[in-house]
């Protein structure tokens, strides 16, 4: 599989934490695909695909098939994808680090399970049922995407911490600590100020806001948490919101989303 694009440049749809919302993300991509730019514009996922909602192995078939139809598409990793990837040996974790436990104790992970037709709980079993093409894009999802005027990471970067520095740890995704702020921490997620050296606006998901929120420096995306309410998708450089709310449904009607599911 073609590797992730982690630098990008030009007018960007942005869509917040997904959590196995399959049915939210096709009307996501149904009025994405009517847009007159839609063509040359980029797609980035915050994170957060899996978990949670009710069918995350639909999610990431829509994610490959959209790769395939719209190259202009990439994900960054999410918590819950570092959490399941560790749990599942896909990704080094810390001797120290009880990342399985924490992907089954407290990551409502049980959907994930469910989606994919595996007993709950059973990692073993997981793996055997998850694709390899499944396995390939969850397991190499980059931990930042790069854009000239924006900075697309899951939960935030650290205002202490010199961009520079973080930016290095982010790029070699830096496996050695057990648990990365920049897509774990929630008081990252809600900080509002750019560490030194930052240029960009950063954009990120991770907790759950009432609505998308732009500040001058600052957006954060994620406005179910996979919980409840309507998904979100930022249009940049516009600032203009397209939700799966069924008050705004496209003059496209549903015709886009067979572009994208899997028969």
């Amino acid at each position: 599989m073609q590797a992730l694009p982690t630098r990008i440049r030009g007018p960007v749809a942005v869509i917040g934490d997904v959590h196995g919302q399959a049915d939210k993300l096709a009307v996501i991509l149904e009025r994405l695909e009517v847009l007159p730019d839609f063509a040359d514009r980029w797609i980035v996922f915050l994170g957060d695909l899996v978990d949670r909602g009710p069918d995350p192995k639909g999610v990431v078939d829509m994610i490959l098939d959209l790769r395939q139809h719209h190259p202009r598409t990439t994900v960054i990793c999410g918590n819950h994808e570092l959490a399941m990837g560790a749990a599942l040996g896909w990704l080094p974790a810390p001797e120290y680090s009880p990342a399985g436990d924490n992907w089954l104790g407290v990551y409502d992970s049980e959907t994930t399970f469910d989606s994919y037709g595996a007993t709950p709980g059973d990692l073993d079993d997981l793996a055997e049922k998850i694709p390899h093409d499944h396995e390939d894009l969850l397991a190499e999802l980059p931990w930042c995407v790069e854009h000239p005027d924006y900075f697309f990471v899951h939960a935030g970067l650290d205002p202490n911490i010199p961009f520079d520095i973080q930016v290095r740890a982010l790029r070699q995704r830096d496996f050695s600590l057990a648990r990365p702020k920049w897509l774990c921490s929630h008081s990252l997620a809600t900080n509002m100020t750019v560490p030194v050296g930052c240029k960009q606006t950063v954009v990120t998901g991770h907790v759950r806001v009432p609505r998308v929120t732009f500040q001058d420096r600052r957006m954060c995306v994620d406005t179910t948490g996979g919980i409840s309410g309507d998904l979100s998708c930022a249009l940049l450089p516009e600032r203009r919101v397209i939700t799966s709310s069924p008050e705004a449904v496209s003059s496209g009607g549903r015709s886009g989303w067979k572009l994208f599911r899997r028969q």
